[in-house]
C-alpha cells in the first residue's frame, strides 16, 4: 500500500513480458547477416511504401465507416439494435477530441502497424466506461506479475488525462492483438513478414527517381587506350559530371585523343524493374490479405459482380479484424453474449448491394412472409406504413404445422375434417319413405278438398250437394 509517497507492506513483482524469441528481440534481420552489409528494415520507412499504406489505410478506412450498433437479445434469441445510457454515448462519441470514424481508423491502424492496439477506460463514478483512449503502442509495456497478473505500464499522455508513467491493471486496457506468434499478450504486425519486400520495392523508387533525374541514362565509363595520371582522370570525371551530369544530360560531347564512352548502369528494362516492383507490391497484399485489385494492381476478376468481390474481401481481410473489436469492446464495456447486449459492426455500409437487387430481395422477403414491410422499407430508408408491421402471406399457402397434421392422417388424400365438399347423405329406409309419401299425399287431399269448398261458397251455388 502506498501512502504520502511511501510504500507499506508487501509490493507485487512485475517484469515485462518475454516474447520468447530469443535473439530475434535483440537483432532483428530482414536475412542472415543483413545488420553487417548495413540492410535495416525501419518500420517508419516500411510505411511509406504505396502498397504497406494503402492495405493499412484501406482496411482502416473501410471498418472506421461502419457504424457500431448496441444489440440486445430477445427471449427467442434474437439479436436486435437498441439503445442504452451507460453504454450508446461512448459508442457514438469515444472521447472529447475523436469522432467515432477517427476513433475506430487509429484503432485499427495501430494494430495494423504495431501488431497491438491499446485502450484506456475512463469511468465515471458508477463504474460506467464514459471514455476510450487509443494509446501510442510505443509508450506502453505489458508487465506480467510473479501470480501471473497482467498491468500496463502508460507512459505520459495528455490526451488521455495523465501527465507521468503510471500502471494500471488489466481491466483498465482493451489490449486487441493478433499474430501472437511468440507470445499470447504480444502481437505482430503483418510488416514482420513484409517488411524485405517493402524495401526492396522503397529501393526501386529510390533507383527509379535516380535514373529519371539522370534524364532516363545510365552511368558510363570513360575510357582512354593508353595510361593517364590520377590528376588527369580525376580532372576529366570531374568535367565530365559538370557539363554532362544531372540536368545537363543530354549535351553533345567532343571526345579526343581515343576517348571512349560506355553506359555501365542497368538499365531499368534489363533489370524488370516495373515486375519487381509489381512483385513487392503484391507480396504485401498477401500479407495483409487484400486482394491486389483493390489496390489497382492487376486486373479486375471478371467472372464475379461487385458483391462477391466485396464479399470475398470482407471475409479474407476484414471479418476476424471486425470479430475481435466487436469481442474486445464487448468485454471492454462488460457487457456480452452472457449478459444479453452487445456491440455489433453495421455491414450494410460495406456489404452493400445495387438498388435493383436490394428491392428484389427486399419484396422477395416480403412476399415470402419472412419480413415485416416496414422493415423492408427501413432497409430502404422509407418511412413505416400503416399496417406494415406484420408479415403477410397469399391465401392458398398453407402452414406448415397444417399440412404436418394432414400428412399424420392414414390416408392424407382420403376426404377428412378439414375438406369443405358436403358428404354423401346415408341411403333413406324404403318403409320409412312410404310412409312419408303417404303422409304426403292425405296432406295434399285435404289441401285440395278445403280449396274446392272455399272456390264453391265464393260461386253463390249454396247446394252442398254441388260440391264435394
Amino acid at each position: 500500500m502506498r501512502f504520502l509517497g511511501f510504500d507499506f507492506g508487501r509490493t507485487k513483482s512485475v517484469s515485462p513480458v518475454d516474447d520468447r524469441r530469443g535473439w530475434f528481440g535483440i537483432v532483428r534481420e530482414s536475412f542472415a547477416g543483413a545488420w553487417q552489409e548495413n540492410v535495416e528494415v525501419k518500420v517508419e520507412s516500411v510505411l511509406a511504401y504505396h502498397a504497406v499504406f494503402a492495405c493499412m489505410t484501406l482496411i482502416a478506412s473501410d471498418i472506421s465507416k461502419l457504424r457500431v450498433k448496441l444489440v440486445a437479445q430477445s427471449v427467442s434469441g434474437i439479436w436486435s439494435e437498441t439503445t442504452r445510457n451507460s453504454y450508446s454515448p461512448v459508442l457514438r462519441k469515444p472521447n472529447p477530441f475523436q469522432t467515432r470514424i477517427q476513433f475506430w481508423d487509429s484503432y485499427f491502424l495501430s494494430k495494423l502497424a504495431r501488431g497491438n492496439t491499446y485502450v484506456l477506460k475512463r469511468r465515471d463514478g458508477r463504474g460506467v466506461v464514459t471514455a476510450l483512449y487509443v494509446l501510442d503502442p510505443n509508450r506502453v509495456k505489458v508487465l506480467v506479475s510473479d501470480e501471473g497478473e497482467v498491468f500496463y505500464e502508460l507512459q505520459a499522455d495528455n490526451l488521455a488525462g495523465f501527465t507521468g508513467a503510471i500502471a494500471v491493471p488489466a481491466r483498465e486496457i482493451i489490449h486487441d492483438r493478433f499474430n501472437c506468434l511468440f507470445h499470447p499478450l504480444v502481437g505482430m504486425s503483418p510488416i514482420y513478414a513484409n517488411g524485405l519486400a517493402a524495401t526492396q520495392g522503397l529501393r526501386i523508387q529510390e533507383n527509379s527517381a535516380v535514373f529519371f533525374g539522370n534524364q532516363s541514362r545510365p552511368g558510363g565509363l570513360l575510357s582512354a587506350p593508353g595510361k593517364i595520371s590520377k590528376e588527369s582522370s580525376d580532372e576529366l570525371k570531374a568535367n565530365w559530371s559538370d557539363y554532362y551530369g544531372g540536368k545537363n544530360s543530354g549535351r553533345v560531347a567532343v571526345l579526343g585523343d581515343g576517348l571512349k564512352y560506355e553506359h555501365m548502369a542497368v538499365t531499368a528494362k534489363d533489370a524488370e524493374m516495373i515486375d519487381q516492383l509489381k512483385w513487392t507490391a503484391e507480396v504485401v497484399c498477401s500479407t495483409f490479405h487484400v486482394p491486389p485489385y483493390k489496390l489497382g494492381i492487376g486486373n479486375l476478376p471478371t467472372n464475379s459482380n461487385v458483391e462477391s468481390l466485396n464479399l470475398e474481401y470482407y471475409t479474407q481481410a476484414l471479418q476476424s479484424l471486425i470479430e475481435a473489436a466487436e469481442l474486445c469492446l464487448d468485454e471492454g464495456l462488460g457487457i456480452g453474449e452472457g449478459m444479453g447486449i452487445g456491440t455489433e459492426f453495421d455491414l450494410d455500409g460495406l456489404l452493400r448491394m445495387d438498388t435493383k437487387a436490394l428491392i428484389e430481395a427486399e419484396a422477395m422477403a416480403t412476399k415470402s412472409g419472412i419480413k415485416k414491410i416496414n422493415e423492408a422499407r427501413r432497409r430502404l430508408d422509407l418511412e413505416p406504413i400503416t399496417g406494415g408491421d406484420t408479415a403477410y402471406l397469399q391465401e392458398q399457402n398453407y402452414s406448415l404445422e397444417a399440412l404436418a397434421k394432414r400428412d399424420a392422417r392414414e390416408d392424407p388424400w382420403a376426404k377428412g375434417q378439414g375438406d369443405t365438399t358436403p358428404a354423401a347423405a346415408p341411403p333413406a329406409d324404403p318403409a320409412e319413405v312410404d310412409e312419408r309419401s303417404r303422409a304426403a299425399a292425405a296432406l295434399y287431399k285435404e289441401y285440395c278438398r278445403e280449396l274446392l269448398n272455399a272456390s264453391c261458397q265464393s260461386a253463390g251455388r249454396g247446394h252442398s250437394n254441388h260440391c264435394p
